[in-house]
């Protein structure tokens, strides 16, 4: 089927489904059809995580992108992490509903700028957070999740010359943690760092009772007054195991659709950001990218098999390295 210019320049493809349909079941038809799987990410909207044949954290999504024997892989969360399924599963067809689905995490390390620094610190091994590109990737030694990152870096020698990027505040708790000094490349997640402990300090006020989970893309003084600490898997998990608390979430609230699916009478409480005089742009606790997703568009990638996601074959074949080595040592 021919594609519409516009559909392809802007990174989508932006046909309505014929009326009447029913995107969840002709999208389920069509993954028995064709062989396809739909990965979601926590973040994504709830109706995509009801029709994904698996949702997770970013490490989760990596582990199955890796042991699928689908032929088409759905991606639906961020740009990086298509590329992460593209370089664990090279002869598999990646399909990104929206190539625009980006990162500010991602965003904020080019591998030039990382090739540069790494230039200027030698003899320093590269620790990168699994929000960076596959360019990014292939620059470094290891990857690392906010699930699995202490324990990757605890597999380094104490004295070792570690650089830790993108992610500033990940970084900084890691290194709170383990009494490490490793060197922060200065980057920053756009919903995380929006948290504040004023915002939260309301919530608790209100709700006394409530403990407080936070993801580490947090900044250091939100961790501070944290009860529980951890990646979305990490969080998810405390919250089904202890359902008779109440919850204040600082993290994406994505997350809260399967913290209720699991947990339907506890009480969660999402933090809003904090959101300064005179501001403008999104006033919200969501990723805008992530959200980016949608059913229709995930019926059309399928009915269309595109957008899709290649990556280079050189890129590809230093970028596996780190991301096995993580998959490995996880």
């Amino acid at each position: 089927m021919e594609l519409k210019k516009q559909w392809i320049e802007q990174g989508f493809i932006n046909e309505p489904a014929p009326e009447g349909t029913d995107l969840k079941a002709e999208i389920r038809r069509m993954c028995e059809e064709k062989n396809a799987i739909i990965l979601a990410h926590y973040y994504t909207h709830g109706e995509i995580q009801d029709c994904a044949d698996f949702i997770g954290d970013s490490l989760a999504l990596a582990r199955k992108a890796a042991e699928t024997d689908a032929k088409i892989i759905v991606m639906c969360g961020v740009h990086f992490m298509a590329e992460t399924c593209k370089i664990l599963s090279p002869d598999k067809l990646v399909l990104c509903p929206d190539l625009n689905a980006g990162c500010s995490l991602a965003d904020s390390c080019k591998a030039d700028d990382l090739k540069k620094y790494k230039e200027e610190h030698p003899g320093y091994q590269v620790i990168s957070y699994v929000n960076t590109t596959a360019a990014v990737k292939a620059l470094t030694d290891v990857v690392v999740t906010s699930g699995n990152a202490k324990k990757i870096v605890d597999t380094f020698p104490q004295d070792a010359k570690l650089i830790f990027g993108p992610d500033y505040n990940l970084g900084s708790y890691i290194n709170s943690i383990t009494g490490r000094e490793m060197l922060l490349w200065q980057g920053g997640c756009h919903v995380h760092e929006r948290f504040s402990v004023p915002e939260i300090l309301k919530l608790k006020q209100q709700h006394p009772k409530a403990l407080v989970l936070a993801h580490p893309e947090c900044k250091g003084p939100v961790l501070a007054v944290a009860d529980v600490v951890g990646s979305t898997a990490v969080l998810l998990k405390y919250a089904i195991e202890h359902p008779e608390q109440e919850y204040i979430v600082a993290t994406e609230a994505g997350i809260l659709h399967e913290m209720q699916r699991n947990c339907p009478t506890t009480l969660f409480y999402p933090v809003p950001p904090e959101v300064s005089e005179g501001s403008i742009g999104c006033h919200c606790n969501e990723c805008d990218y992530m959200k980016m997703n949608s059913m229709l568009k995930i019926y059309n990638a399928l009915k269309y098999e595109w957008p899709t996601v290649e990556v280079d074959a050189e890129i590809a074949k230093e970028a596996v390295k780190p991301i096995e080595r993580m998959l490995e040592l996880s």
